[in-house]
């Protein structure tokens, strides 16, 4: 009986020890800071559709001409598909304007999407990234 319980105890401790990286989450406030926002514009060089956050890559060209690669973080697939969002949605070679992102606190070219960032299409489309 004890040897049973000591088993049990081992086989629980064991599920609490894998299970525990799978609900594991970033906090947002740490990578990015949503007083500073920004909006940029460019052409899509590619798109993450994956769990848990879907990833937009885009190439931005600043005032001087040179292009920059930006990546902004977006909400979750089955979020965005909620909000009208397909994996075709956007296509490499778009371009596109996205409004309102916050900018990355280690001051690389990324960005976070907040409950009001937007992204508008060339066709004019404007949709939420949250």
């Amino acid at each position: 009986m004890k040897l049973n319980r000591i088993g049990l105890g081992i086989l629980l401790g064991l599920a609490i020890v894998m299970v525990k990286p799978l609900t594991a989450h970033h906090s947002f406030d740490a990578e990015y800071d949503s007083r500073k926002v920004m909006t940029i514009t460019g052409y899509v060089t590619k798109l993450d559709w994956v769990n848990p956050h879907a990833y937009v890559f885009l190439d931005v060209k600043d005032e001087s001409g040179s292009v920059d690669s930006y990546k902004v973080e977006m909400g979750p697939p089955y979020a965005l598909a909620r909000a009208g969002w397909s994996k075709d949605t956007v296509k490499v070679g778009d371009k596109i304007t996205i409004e309102g992102a916050a900018q990355a606190k280690d001051g690389s070219k990324a960005g976070g999407s907040l409950p009001t960032t937007s992204m508008t299409l060339s066709t004019g489309r404007k949709l939420t990234m949250r």
